[in-house]
């Protein structure tokens, strides 16, 4: 939708980003390190004012940003990006170390914790990484602690990068359920086409993510933009909406863009996501066609879970079938082996064989460690 976009449907978008109670900022290299020129810090302050105001209003922020190798470089002495990839690496483990300490600096400013997470393609890949990196920041949000990520540049290769910042966001909008994920950049947003090479381009407000349309207006697949160009925010928008995550494309500069966004002004672009994230979730989690396994359990936690919307408790257990692992998808039966429901499994098979009929407080000493107190999460589960 272009510049004569429907006043209902501008309504509708300001409900959305009002409402919104968790969300992912990521901020880009152009932007942290002032086009290259080191760590811009009247601009992080800036971000973590507008961070700590929407903090106060009770939402859950997380912040994705580049700019290590780029702040490595400045530290270094070197004037030019250099080729080698361990040379790459050297910088973004010189460079970390000055992004984490601005980000702490500032966001404590403003009576905010802060969290360094470095995460690589495989954490997210491999399903018991997976869990743990969601549990790991659940746990933060949950403390009112900041998340800062960034992609951990001094161990990845190109076989195991994101590839960009824009896609990292995405993924851990995916990975946190967040209701928005906020692409600041250096541009104002999406325009139908290149505003500098066409005088007819007109800027785009509102579109629905992953409409096919958006990538021809943002230069195409494969095109000459390049890495954290248009395209990745806007291929970025698309996954992010898989999960329900709607994405704002908003310069980074403008005045107080988040919190004008989350008092429902649209400024940038705003690409809508179709699915509700609680559909989009539970979609995705029954439409497993591939169960690995499954648990029976008693009438008591059939009850709780269908009628009050409770976790599985390992206590309700009374049998398990099949061999799984941490992070897989598994069925829940009720004691006539009716499937009731399905989830991700926060134990393998072999220790929630030891869990059935233990209460939650016995996990750590029957099995030496606890991952969580259930085993299955109210948010990885769908009743069926």
């Amino acid at each position: 939708m272009t510049e004569e976009h429907s006043s209902s449907s501008s309504t509708q978008t300001a409900a959305v980003l009002r409402a919104a109670r968790r969300i992912v900022v990521k901020v880009g290299s152009s932007l942290v390190t002032n086009e290259g020129r080191g760590l811009d810090e009247a601009a992080i302050r800036e971000w973590s004012r507008q961070l700590a105001v929407l903090a106060q209003g009770g939402r859950e922020l997380i912040m994705v940003s580049s700019g290590a190798i780029a702040e490595g470089m400045k530290r270094l002495g070197w004037r030019s990006r250099p080729h080698e990839l361990h040379e790459l690496q050297a910088a973004a483990a010189v460079g970390q170390m000055g992004l984490a300490q601005m980000y702490e600096t500032k966001l404590r400013e403003h009576g905010l914790g802060s969290a360094q997470v470095l995460l690589t393609h495989a954490d997210l890949a491999d399903r018991e990484r997976y869990l743990n990196a969601r549990s790991t920041l659940l746990t933060l949000l949950r403390l009112k602690i900041v998340p800062v990520i960034n992609e951990n540049d001094t161990v990845v290769n190109d076989e195991i990068k994101f590839g960009d910042n824009d896609t990292l966001g995405a993924l851990v909008a995916n990975l946190v359920e967040a209701d928005v994920l906020v692409i600041l950049t250096d541009q104002k947003g999406l325009y139908t086409a290149d505003p500098r090479k066409d005088p007819q381009a007109r800027f785009v407000h509102e579109a629905r993510a992953g409409d096919p349309a958006l990538e021809a207006m943002a230069g195409g697949a494969g095109s000459s933009i390049g890495k954290g160009g248009m395209i990745t925010k806007v291929l970025a928008a698309g996954r992010a909406a898989r999960s329900g995550a709607s994405t704002v494309i908003a310069w980074g500069r403008e005045p107080d863009a988040l919190l004008r966004l989350f008092a429902g002004e649209v400024v940038g672009t705003v690409l809508v996501a179709p699915t509700q994230k609680s559909q989009a979730r539970k979609r995705w989690i029954a439409d497993h066609l591939q169960l690995r396994g499954a648990v029976t359990i008693d009438d008591g936690a059939a009850l709780r879970l269908r009628e009050d919307g409770k976790s599985l408790l390992p206590i309700g257990m009374v049998t398990v079938e099949g061999e799984f692992s941490r992070g897989d998808v598994i069925a829940i039966r009720d004691s006539q082996g009716r499937e009731i429901g399905r989830g991700l499994a926060n134990y393998a098979s072999a220790e929630a064989r030891l869990l059935c009929r233990k209460p939650s407080a016995e996990i750590e000493k029957l099995l030496g460690y606890m991952a969580e107190p259930e085993m299955i999460d109210r948010t990885n589960l769908v009743v069926v």
